[in-house]
Order: structure tokens, then C-alpha cells, then sequence
């Protein structure tokens, strides 16, 4: 019996979703932005396969296309105040994610590794598959990192790591990876879910159906974290910078197993941040359950360089030091990088997503000056007001100006916005971008 699936969003894994089902029975994409990038090409290329796609339908005809389908499947960035989730809930018709799907479809035996959490996804997954590639595995990492999940199941490989998000999470009732991830959980994407406590139910769907010797490897240092973990089904192994307790962990200057045998020093890692040695325990928990030697774990961490505009150095002059951290888009993030710092002047602000900046100030101690930048540039300014001397700018050429005018010899220029980009760019990655620039150009200028 062939299924109707009513796909919404036409981004990079819509077009997935649309282009697997195909062959299953009807496949209907709407989008509320045909003007959008990559649209018409995705469109056309759907369109070839027989698939409908239907740009900014009307309220009655999308309620007409719900009513007529087997199967919804939302595009991770569509948000559960869009109308389709009330329609399909009153129209009787299940809502399942690309994940969800991608479980179901992957063969039988491949082991799944999913990672979640606010911050820290990319690299984790990122690390975990480099880890299991040095230990002799083939392994893809997918999902939000890149290549979606749907797709990567069917590749000729040993492994898939995922990174997933909450809001792919959201929509899953059977998915169960072999290993699941969950790294921090802090307050994001508010402007996505109804609260904080659903944002935290669905970061802990990853989970939710593992049982036998399936594991979850979960941050202990994360109040939130910890409490959902003790719901964990199946086995379960904690992370933690702190010594003596039964996890992977920080003993002295080491990195060490829950055992206490020691596999590295964090002097032999490449980032030594207290963020990167989290990320390294993680990574290193998750592949050492599949089987990867402690040579292969310290090949990768004694060599991972980072990934860009995550706590990236980009210039230096008169012994001030400039740094992209443009990925930061919460306070969470940008706490975890000026953690790293002593003297910090912070290139702060963007488009908030509901979130409280405020909580900042908690690192005031390692912060000179701020500069403020993009939509929140009121909030951050009211946040620091009377704390730390707060100057505006109103492109990002002047706010790499004004930081290095702000700074003194040993500090570090740190764009780390704890906001979105999308007030001045179409990305974390292009803000970073011009961040880069701006700082090359100012350099040159003064050599």
C-alpha cells in the first residue's frame, strides 16, 4: 500500500526526504519561501522524480494537503507555532522527522551514533568519526553537520554519526541509536519551542528507545542534563571535568577512563580549552565503546585543529589577539569561550532568539570592554551598563575598530556573539567570514 507524505520545507533535507520517498507513493513539499535559495533548482529536481511541490500554499490549502495525506515529515527548521502541527493533530495524521525516518530505513545492524546538545554538536560528531576512521572503521558523519541522515544510512559504511538536533528530535517515536549523545543542555531556540522544559524533552527523545547494551554517554557537569540521564533505559556513562567519581574524566593533568586508566594528558591535546577537553572525553567515551584504541584517540585529539568560527584566531598585532567564535549564537556558547580567556574585549549581539543575555555577566570578570553589535545591540548594552564600559557599532568594520581601540597588549578581541545572524548576515558562517576581513584590514592598515 503506498503512503502520502506531505513534506514541509523545501531545504537541504526536505529535498532528501521527498527525493527517498519517491518511489513509496505520492510526495507532496510545500514551503512558505519559494524566493528562497536553492528552491527552484531543488523544485525542478523533485519535479522530475513525479514529486508536487507547492510554494506559500494557502492556510485552507495546506490544510486541505494535511487532510489528504498518510504521513507529515516537518523540515528541522520549521517551528511548532507554524499552523501544520495544529492541522495535522486535528486532521489525525502522525508527524515523523528525517531522523525517525532514517532509523527505520537503516539496515539492519548498521550501529547509529546520534549527538546532541545546545553546543558542541559539530565538533563532537565530528571528533567521533574521525576517532572510529583512525581506529579502522568506515564512518560518515551526518545529519545536521552536513549530509542528511536519510541519505547516509544507505552509504557502504561501518558507522553513522549524527549530529541531530531538538528540533529533528521532536518528532520521533521509534528512533534508537546504538550510542546517544547529550553534551549541555542551556537555554536556545526559544523562538522554536513553546518553553525550556519542552527544548529539554526533546533533546532527551535521543534516548528514549534504547535498551539492551545500547549506551548513553551524558555531560555529569550539566544540572539538566544529569536529571534526564537518570531516566536513561539502557546503559549509561557520564562525562566530567571534575576528578574522583566514577566517569570519564580530568584526574591531575590527564584524561582518563572511568576505570581511572589514564589514555592521554591534556597537555597532548591540540585545544585545551575547558570546553574542548569536554568535547574530548565525550568524543573519546563514544569511541572507545565501539572499539577504538586509546593510539587512535590520541592521534585525533593530539591533531583536531578545531573547526572554523568556533574559538578561531584570526590575527594578531601589539600583542592583542583576535578571535572568531561567530558560532556562538546563545549566552551558553559565549560563556564556554570566555571561560577560556582572561582579558576579553567582546564583540557581542546579533538577533536574539528569545534568550536572556543577561546571564553574561557572569564572566565580567574577564571582560574589559564590550562592543555591541547587530538588532540586540540595546540588550547587550543594558546588560554590561555600569559594569563595563559598552560602546556601539553599527557594521562590523567598526566594531573590529573599536575592539582593537578598546584592548590592551595581552588582551583577546573575541567576536562571540550569544546571538543569531541573521539581523546582518545569512549565517554564522558569513558574519565570521567578515569578521576576518575586517580584522585582515585593519592589521594591513597599520603595518
Amino acid at each position: 500500500m503506498s503512503t502520502h507524505t506531505l513534506v514541509v520545507g523545501l531545504g537541504v533535507t526536505g529535498e532528501a526526504v521527498a527525493r527517498r520517498l519517491a518511489a513509496d507513493g505520492p510526495v507532496t513539499v510545500v514551503d512558505d519561501n519559494p524566493s528562497g535559495p536553492g528552491f527552484a533548482e531543488r523544485a525542478a529536481a523533485l519535479a522530475a522524480l513525479g514529486v508536487t511541490v507547492v510554494g506559500a500554499p494557502a492556510a485552507e490549502q495546506l490544510a486541505a494537503l494535511i487532510a489528504a495525506a498518510d504521513l507529515v515529515v516537518p523540515s528541522p527548521g520549521v517551528p511548532e507555532s507554524h499552523p501544520v502541527y495544529g492541522l495535522a493533530g486535528r486532521a489525525g495524521v502522525p508527524l515523523r522527522s528525517e531522523i525517525e525516518l532514517a532509523g527505520a530505513a537503516a539496515r539492519r545492524g548498521l550501529p547509529l551514533v546520534a549527538v546532541t546538545g545546545t553546543n558542541g554538536k559539530t565538533t563532537v560528531t565530528t571528533l567521533v568519526a574521525a576517532m572510529l576512521t583512525a581506529g579502522g572503521l568506515r564512518a560518515v558523519a551526518a545529519g545536521n553537520i552536513g549530509r542528511p541522515l536519510l541519505d547516509a544510512v544507505h552509504d557502504d559504511v561501518d558507522v553513522v554519526v549524527a549530529e541531530v538536533s531538538s528540533f529533528q528530535l521532536r518528532f520521533t517515536e521509534t528512533f534508537r541509536p546504538r550510542v546517544a549523545v547529550v553534551l549541555n543542555v542551556a537555554e536556545d531556540h526559544l523562538d522554536w519551542h513553546p518553553s525550556f522544559k519542552d527544548y529539554v524533552a526533546a533533546k532527551a527523545r535521543i534516548f528514549a528507545n534504547q535498551a539492551g547494551d545500547d549506551l548513553l554517554v551524558f555531560n555529569a557537569d550539566d544540572e539538566a542534563v544529569a536529571g534526564v540521564a537518570e531516566r536513561a533505559p539502557a546503559r549509561s556513562v557520564a562525562f566530567t571535568l571534575r576528578s574522583g567519581r566514577d566517569a570519564w574524566r580530568v584526574e591531575g593533568d590527564g584524561l582518563v577512563r572511568p576505570d581511572g586508566a589514564r589514555f592521554m594528558s591534556v597537555a597532548e591535546l591540540a585545544r585545551a580549552g575547558p570546553h574542548d577537553v569536554a568535547n574530548a572525553l565525550a568524543a573519546a567515551a563514544v569511541a572507545a565503546d565501539l572499539g577504538t584504541s586509546d593510539d587512535a584517540l590520541r592521534s585525533v585529539l593530539g591533531s583536531f585543529a578545531g573547526l572554523p568560527h568556533r574559538v578561531t584566531p584570526v590575527g594578531q598585532s601589539g600583542g592583542v589577539t583576535f578571535v572568531d567564535d561567530s558560532k556562538a549564537t546563545n549566552p551558553h556558547a559565549a560563556l564556554a569561550a570566555l571561560a577560556g580567556f582572561d582579558s576579553v574585549v567582546l564583540l557581542a549581539g546579533g538577533r536574539n532568539k528569545g534568550l536572556d543575555l543577561g546571564v553574561l555577566r557572569r564572566e565580567a570578570g574577564r571582560i574589559r570592554a564590550v562592543v555591541a553589535i547587530g538588532e540586540a545591540a540595546g540588550e547587550v548594552e543594558a546588560c554590561f551598563a555600569g559594569l563595563r564600559p559598552v560602546r556601539r557599532a553599527g557594521s562590523m568594520a567598526e566594531a573590529v575598530r573599536l575592539g582593537a581601540e578598546l584592548a590592551r597588549p595581552g588582551d583577546t578581541v573575541l567576536l562571540s556573539p550569544a546571538c543569531a545572524s541573521f539581523d546582518w548576515y545569512s549565517g554564522y558562517a558569513a558574519r565570521g567570514d567578515d569578521f576576518a576581513r575586517e580584522v585582515a584590514a585593519l592589521l594591513e592598515a597599520g603595518s
